[in-house]
């Protein structure tokens, strides 16, 4: 082979390898592509080997996830940071799939370019790709789009965010469950780069339509986002948005958002204050060690030498050690064993005489 055809080999054997039947083959392309992409140069990159990326998405979910990895680090290969956009599209089509696990490397993926790219090329190129998946037909689209709200919004114009906030509050409303999971799990990033009037406005309206959400495992998810959340307000702001929701979570129907209520508590305390957590969170946590379901006092026990820990020992004496007296008694082998490997820790919280 001539010197002139030599930069032509390592693209036509991605080719065939990419549409050979044995998925081994495919897989060991896939993963040589920055060796591709060198040979290549990076012109040629942008300009054969990306597009052929992008139209090849119809593949097993292994080679996809395979893609969907490199190309999250593929920025130097394309010419830098600004020529990054080009490696959206493929990304874009990989967030739409099926698998999840794909659909969440590629996130990833985009995440790691977004917060790489410059600011103009972000309103130019990031976030339309966010406003496209976030209409997009197919809930995967969706799904994917709230991972990404929060690369898109500090770098948007005042219009432009408010139609982020507008559109992020529509996802947390959609007819799909599976969205609405998304939104829940993904809001305490958003909230993080959203300004403070706008957090206590419209953040805190979406953060309490997922609580009241019909779907339990949606309110779990805006469960385990509330300390992240609650952190991010003033502890006055807190108490009043929060607290009453995990409080009145803590007595949800459903056992998997006591369990994890039973698990934020703690992170919760240190946003709201010395006296919400005498008042309303102490109350609550006596109430999911005493829980009738094993697995919420297996999550509340585990905590009981951190919450004390926060509490003076007169509480701590007179609320949770009549507790910790049940749970060493309790039926669930589980839970005593939960309780065990961490009830030494009582000991300097109460002082010696008491423990």
């Amino acid at each position: 082979m001539s010197t002139v055809e030599a930069p032509l080999y390592p693209i036509a054997v991605l080719i065939d390898e990419l549409k050979n039947d044995d998925i081994q083959l495919r897989l060991n392309s896939i993963r040589r592509l920055s060796t591709i992409a060198r040979a290549l140069g990076e012109e040629r990159t942008r300009s054969e080997l990306i597009p052929f990326l992008s139209e090849n998405n119809d593949d097993d979910d292994e080679v996809l996830l395979a893609m969907a990895e490199e190309l999250g680090v593929f920025i130097p290969y394309v010419g830098g940071v600004g020529h990054a956009h080009v490696l959206l599209t493929p990304l874009e089509t990989l967030c739409t799939v099926e698998e999840t696990c794909v659909r969440d490397k590629a996130v990833e993926s985009l995440c790691k370019i977004g917060s790489q790219m410059r600011e103009n090329d972000l309103i130019e190129w990031f976030t339309p790709l966010v406003k496209r998946l976030a209409a997009g037909e197919w809930f995967t689209a969706r799904v994917s789009a709230c991972g990404l709200f929060h690369i898109a919004y500090p770098s948007a114009p005042e219009t432009l965010k408010t139609e982020l906030r507008s559109i992020y509050g529509q996802l947390c409303q959609d007819d799909m469950p599976m969205v609405r999971r998304s939104a829940a799990s993904n809001l305490w990033k958003f909230a993080g780069t959203v300004e403070s009037a706008h957090l206590k406005a419209d953040i805190m309206q979406m953060f309490e339509d997922l609580t009241q959400d019909d779907q339990d495992t949606v309110r779990l998810l805006a469960v385990e986002g509330c300390a992240a959340l609650g952190k991010l307000l003033e502890p006055q702001d807190c108490a009043a948005r929060i607290l009453p929701v995990i409080v009145n979570f803590s007595q949800d129907k459903s056992w998997r958002v006591r369990y994890m209520v039973a698990n934020q508590l703690y992170e919760l305390c240190e946003a709201v204050g010395p006296e919400p957590i005498r008042t309303d969170l102490l109350p609550a946590y006596v109430r999911l060690l005493r829980d009738n379901e094993a697995e919420v006092r297996i999550a509340a026990a585990g905590k009981v030498t951190k919450f004390c820990q926060i509490l003076s020992p007169e509480l701590a004496i007179q609320h949770i050690l009549p507790c910790v007296k049940e749970l060493s008694l309790d039926s669930s082998q589980h839970v005593r064993a939960a309780l065990a490997s961490v009830v030494m820790g009582m000991a300097p919280v109460l002082g010696k005489v008491r423990a």
